[in-house]
């Protein structure tokens, strides 16, 4: 009688005594005699006008009134049903949880359930309200063979399409959700998943591509999804496929993780124990708290080996891992393509390729220069030029990691002795156009053109006219000799001589100034004239900004614009106008530039020899030593202990560093069928019946293009393969 003093009778207040039913239910911490059952209203999504009614027990779970809808309606076993509650404003929400009971749903008697039958397509009804009747018609009669189906690209998702298809045609984990295995293992609980909905999100999506009746499918549900709980991918920018995978394959592993709660596991150290001792442990605990069907499928363990260089501990652990990451081997050399302008005039400027260290300097680029020119190295200066100016002059001890392969890289041919006393200054130039200036705007209208030049002057020829007839050298491949006109002038002592000053440097280690020649005084009545003839300048030299806009007095660091005069002689640092009649200067391309390096392709067993070649840690990533209670900077080596039944092999081709990010484009040349990891399995092999561990590929996603665009199709990046358990 004792147990009779915990029942308590539970009568919703305005039922009549005829609805009284008995039972005793158990609740957390007690139990309590139902009288009054729950009663529901069960209706179809497509035909809501005729609902039938059905009691249950607050302890009955949701798959119980999915069972009895199913049997009301009679729904054939093959057909995938779920359910819907309709809230008294009208809304309805996704019982997703079946084994929740009535009670915890929070199901009252009147509530409607709607029950919903998947399309022979794959699709949902109410996933589809904006799809047309005779569209979703067209799609059912199609017959197509299962698994050939694309996916729309919603906007730069070809990331995401890839990761899919990839992950899609491995046979195990398809059929586990064709058969709906998933139905029975999703995990609401689990506060490191989604709640159940990557995998459902995920199911609908191959279901549909596994139907037959699509050509192509269209992702947005998944796409939402998928940003709903990662945020990385919200919007629609470009990002890696492997970074989407490991995403999907972690939110899968939570989303049906059979563990539901998950207990602690106290790591150990190997200890001097053998490794098939530690190994097993490992695995053992890995499974206490990750049980799932990514974990049967892509799961092995590795063999973690630290040594420390001070003390000589060795720490040896076993860890799981989803897919091998494995590095391309790295040239320590980089192509560099750039324009070489010489002093001599006559010469065109050349292009070149050259092959210069990745760590190098720019003293190393101009030394593979001086072997194909025969300028001295010390004869060169780097400059990157950009919009028609110097946008960086490089000093010789810089590193190459500043120049980026887009770079427009010009090295000019300068005088030697550049540091002597007296020797030559070198002076910028710039090339420019002027047009009429408007609303009394000097500076509208001027352009930049052709390329600009470091030309080398001479201390004693630092003035206005000595600089102009070394511009007009410089630039005497490019123009015509310039016409001879008839002008009048003074009779000779008659009149004060025209003359040029030279600037002085203004002390010591200052940069020259240039002086303008004197303009002579105007002709007067008294003086005598004679005629002579003259050529006419064919431009103006004026000091300007760094940007060459401005023309303003020489200041330390800024140089000078060449002006052309309204002459048809004129033409381009790279060439007259089309209808000029001064031939195209251009440049010319060094035999060099006609040998193509052709890179040797890698072999996918080298990536993964250098994947467990033994490292040194990087400062960033220190080992903490229990033997020396510091860190240290430890030797650190992987090995492959098991290998999983669907093996996803990671090539690293986007190379971060701290001065420089690239794509390798290594071609890496891997089997179609049998990739043999045999020689990189540690574990000792049983005498009888060994492991396979041979593999047969089915999926390869590949990313076209640089590290700032591309695109990602399936066809290196992410492949994977299928084969046998190690």
């Amino acid at each position: 009688m004792s147990s009779l003093t915990h029942l308590q009778t539970i009568v919703p207040p305005g039922l009549r005594c005829s609805h009284l039913w008995g039972g005793v239910v158990e609740l957390p911490s007690t139990q309590k005699v139902e009288v009054y059952p729950v009663e529901l209203y069960l209706c179809q999504h497509n035909d809501m006008d005729s609902p039938v009614t059905a009691q249950f027990s607050r302890v009955d779970t949701i798959d119980a009134v999915l069972q009895e809808a199913r049997r009301q309606f009679e729904v054939p076993p093959e057909d995938e049903t779920r359910v819907w509650v309709k809230n008294s404003d009208g809304s309805c929400e996704r019982l997703r949880n079946i084994h929740m009971t009535v009670l915890d749903a929070c199901l009252s008697t009147g509530q409607v359930v709607i029950m919903e039958t998947r399309n022979k397509d794959g699709t949902w009804p109410s996933s589809r309200p904006h799809v047309m009747r005779n569209s979703v018609e067209d799609e059912e009669l199609y017959r197509g063979q299962p698994g050939v189906c694309g996916l729309t690209n919603l906007g730069n998702t070809c990331f995401m399409n890839s990761a899919f298809q990839c992950l899609s045609n491995v046979p195990p984990l398809t059929e586990y959700f064709l058969n709906n295995h998933y139905l029975g293992e999703l995990n609401f609980s689990n506060p490191l998943g989604m709640k159940g909905e990557i995998a459902e999100a995920y199911a609908d999506l191959v279901k549909q591509a596994w139907s037959g009746h699509h050509r192509a499918i269209v992702p947005r549900m998944f796409k939402t999804k998928v940003g709903h709980f990662a945020s990385q991918f919200l919007g629609y920018q470009q990002h890696d496929a492997q970074e989407l995978l490991s995403f999907l394959l972690d939110g899968l592993h939570e989303d049906l993780n059979r563990v539901k709660r998950k207990e602690y596991v106290e790591l150990r150290d190997a200890a001097g124990r053998p490794d098939e001792e530690v190994a097993e442990e490992a695995w053992r605990n890995h499974k206490r708290r990750n049980d799932s069907i990514i974990v049967d499928i892509f799961h092995g363990l590795f063999k973690s080996t630290l040594v420390c260089p001070a003390c000589g501990k060795v720490s040896v652990t076993f860890d799981p891992f989803c897919y091998l990451s494995v590095p391309l081997p790295v040239s320590q050399e980089r192509a560099m393509e750039l324009f070489f302008v010489y002093m001599d005039p006559s010469r065109k400027p050349q292009q070149h390729r050259v092959v210069v260290p990745k760590a190098g300097k720019v003293l190393d680029l101009c030394l593979a220069l001086a072997k194909h020119t025969g300028v001295p190295a010390e004869q060169m200066m780097v400059a990157d030029v950009f919009s028609h100016r110097f946008y960086k002059l490089y000093q010789v001890d810089e590193a190459l990691s500043c120049i980026l392969d887009r770079d427009d890289i010009f090295v000019y041919e300068v005088a030697g002795g550049l540091a002597e006393p007296g020797g030559a200054l070198v002076l910028p130039v710039y090339l420019r156009e002027r047009a009429p200036p408007r609303d009394g705007d000097p500076g509208y209208g001027v352009v930049l053109f052709g390329h600009p030049l470091l030309v080398s002057v001479p201390r004693s020829q630092l003035s206005w006219d000595a600089l102009y007839g070394l511009l007009l050298e410089r630039l005497s491949s490019m123009t015509l000799p310039p016409p001879q006109v008839d002008e009048e002038e003074e009779a000779p002592g008659e009149g004060p001589a025209s003359q040029a000053e030279e600037g002085s440097s203004g002390g010591s280690g200052g940069p020259p100034t240039l002086s303008p020649p004197q303009a002579t005084p105007p002709p007067t009545a008294n003086r005598p004239k004679r005629k002579c003839r003259r050529r006419r300048p064919l431009f103006t030299v004026r000091p300007v900004n760094a940007n060459g806009t401005s023309e303003r007095p020489a200041l330390p660091g800024e140089g000078f614009s060449v002006n052309p005069r309204d002459s048809p002689l004129w033409g381009g640092a790279l060439g007259p106008p089309p209808d000029s009649p001064v031939p195209r200067q251009g440049y010319v391309k060094h035999e060099c530039m006609g040998h193509v390096q052709r890179r040797q392709p890698v072999k996918l067993r080298e990536c993964v020899e250098l994947f467990t070649t033994v490292e040194t840690l990087e400062e960033e990533n220190p080992w903490y030593c229990p033997t020396c209670k510091r860190h240290q900077l430890a030797t650190k080596k992987l090995d492959l202990w098991a290998l999983p039944e669907v093996l996803i092999i990671h090539l690293k081709r986007f190379s971060y560093t701290r001065l420089a990010r690239e794509k390798l484009d290594t071609l890496v040349e891997f089997p179609i069928r049998d990739l043999d990891f045999s020689d990189f399995i540690i574990k000792p092999r049983a005498d009888v019946a060994p492991a396979p561990h041979k593999y047969d590929l089915i999926a390869v996603s590949n990313h076209y293009g640089s590290l700032r665009d591309g695109h990602c199709m399936q066809g290196a990046g992410a492949v994977g393969w299928l084969g046998g358990r190690g």
